[in-house]
């Protein structure tokens, strides 16, 4: 689904609102397309707000789009505007990832760089097919790490272990889970970045 860059948002008609999400509803592209140039930038201006980097804000911008389109026969003008009910679907995705990194920012607390500058421009949602491969760059940098390494974020990731958990489970001390953490994700960030090459 390709869309086009949000163009300026129109003051809300309850009536034309309807109908709009009607039309999403049955399958239409360019209803969900100016959808899109009315609610996009909003929507995603929330995000940035929210999450910690433009990677993120660009992969739940997708996801809440996807989620627009499915609950389209949802809305209800009676309730709110058409640009206030898009950017209430765009901050709970948003919380809801926020919820989901939570132990993943707590093995990396103390390791965090400066984020790169972000623009408040949204992607068109329509690269699912880079963040495929961005997932599986992912896993293959994390087949390179050192056992140890790998095990710290396993278990901090994919079972939710905070540090001291991980320093129980293990029986390592908590110095060491936290230095491993560090550099796991120092050399998973310059794997990653080594292999998206110099234009990103």
């Amino acid at each position: 689904m390709a869309l086009p860059p949000p163009s300026a948002q129109r003051a809300s008609d309850p009536a034309a609102d309807r109908a709009l999400l009607q039309q999403v509803a049955l399958g239409s592209g360019v209803a969900m397309r100016e959808v899109y140039a009315r609610c996009g930038a909003r929507a995603f201006a929330v995000m940035l707000r929210l999450l910690p980097s433009r990677a993120d804000a660009e992969e739940v911008l997708q996801e809440a789009f996807l989620e627009v389109w499915r609950r389209a026969r949802d809305f209800d003008p009676d309730r709110g505007g058409l640009e206030t009910w898009v950017a209430t679907i765009a901050r709970t995705r948003a919380i809801d990832r926020l919820r989901s990194m939570g132990t993943a920012a707590r093995v990396a607390e103390g390791s965090a760089h400066e984020p790169p500058p972000m623009s408040a421009t949204p992607p068109a949602p329509d690269d699912a097919t880079s963040q495929g491969q961005d997932r599986v760059r992912v896993r293959r940098a994390m087949m390179t790490l050192p056992p140890e390494q790998r095990e710290v974020v396993d278990l901090a990731y994919f079972e939710g272990l905070s540090q001291r958990e991980i320093s129980e489970r293990t029986g390592d001390p908590l110095g060491t889970v936290k230095t491993r953490a560090r550099l796991a994700l120092e050399k998973l960030a310059d794997l990653l970045r080594d292999e998206r090459g110099p234009a990103d």
